[in-house]
């Protein structure tokens, strides 16, 4: 017999999909602008030589913000809004492939983690070229020396040299001339091997940490909070696990290597095991607001976007 759960998951069948792509987009774009600072200083953490850079997460905010300034931290952030696309795609992914799960197990973790997977697959089969792409404008600037490829300044009269604002057209067309259609997927197998088990992982563990919780909760205290608590120590929990592979996927696509397994086998010589921990600070410290805000917000998004008859059969 399934466990009674004090925790009620709203499913796919009980959503209006109007009200839930369009609250869904803005939740998105907000995720990504409050966390992108973040992805960026884990990037170029994992990418650098030792701590040639910086020598932490701090450092390469302090650095980074006094060089390059605020808009040093936002570098590729047009690009990445492209992303919005996957993360519609991911949400609905999720959401079918647990309702056709439902069909042949009651098991949450199971359901969960299923979907959780083969929403990743879906997503990161349209994320990873946006991704090279933004990857390659964030270590512009002080990372620049660390990529295969560099935005070429452009002169302008009685002024220093400025970046054009073509920059990612510039960095497309050295990525297609150098590597054709096949570079926009470089890392597409390490990206599957990072992003696929943390999916699966993160989903499971958040219905858990959600229903222990809930256990040691008094019975009036608001399932949000809960909820909210329960998202950040799932995120947790899944970066420590899948960091290793986001090192090398890191490096795949912004070096440009074509074997995962070497680039592995060289990260562990030359840095031995703390090279598999490097960004995994900035990993959890971007990923602890964003799974605050994804859950709060996923939560809200689904509250709101219920069928009008089922919404006083649902509570917080």
């Amino acid at each position: 017999m399934q466990q009674k759960r004090n925790i009620q998951i709203i499913e796919w069948e009980d959503l209006d999909k109007r009200k839930f792509y369009s609250f869904g987009v803005f939740m998105t774009m907000t995720i990504r602008a409050t966390v992108y600072p973040a992805m960026l200083i884990r990037t170029r953490l994992q990418v650098q030589k030792g701590k040639s850079l910086y020598t932490g997460t701090y450092d390469a905010f302090r650095k980074i913000l006094r060089a390059e300034g605020v808009r040093g931290l936002y570098r590729g952030f047009m690009v990445n809004t492209f992303t919005l696309i996957s993360g519609q795609a991911y949400i609905t992914t999720y959401e079918l492939v647990r309702k056709y799960v439902s069909n042949y197990s009651k098991d949450n973790t199971f359901k969960s983690l299923v979907a959780g997977g083969s929403a990743s697959l879906v997503a990161q089969s349209i994320t990873v070229p946006i991704d090279v792409i933004s990857q390659q404008l964030m270590m512009q600037g002080q990372g620049e020396h660390l990529t295969r490829f560099k935005v070429k300044p452009k002169a302008s009269a009685g002024a220093k040299h400025t970046v054009t604002f073509g920059q990612t057209r510039d960095i497309i067309a050295q990525i297609f001339a150098a590597d054709g259609f096949r570079g926009f997927y470089r890392g597409y197998v390490a990206s599957l091997l990072t992003y696929i088990p943390n999916s699966a992982v993160w989903w499971p563990f958040y219905h858990f940490y959600a229903e222990q919780l809930s256990k040691m909760a008094p019975s009036d205290c608001p399932h949000l909070i809960l909820q909210a608590m329960a998202g950040p120590l799932a995120a947790a929990t899944a970066s420590t696990v899948t960091n290793p592979m986001d090192v090398v996927r890191a490096r795949v696509q912004v070096e440009g290597r074509t074997s995962v397994i070497e680039t592995f086998k060289q990260l562990i010589r030359e840095e031995g095991f703390w090279g598999m921990t490097k960004g995994l600070s900035a990993r959890i410290i971007s990923s602890t607001p964003t799974a605050i805000v994804m859950v709060v917000g996923y939560e809200t998004l689904k509250k709101l976007s219920l069928r009008p008859e089922l919404v006083d059969s649902r509570h917080w």
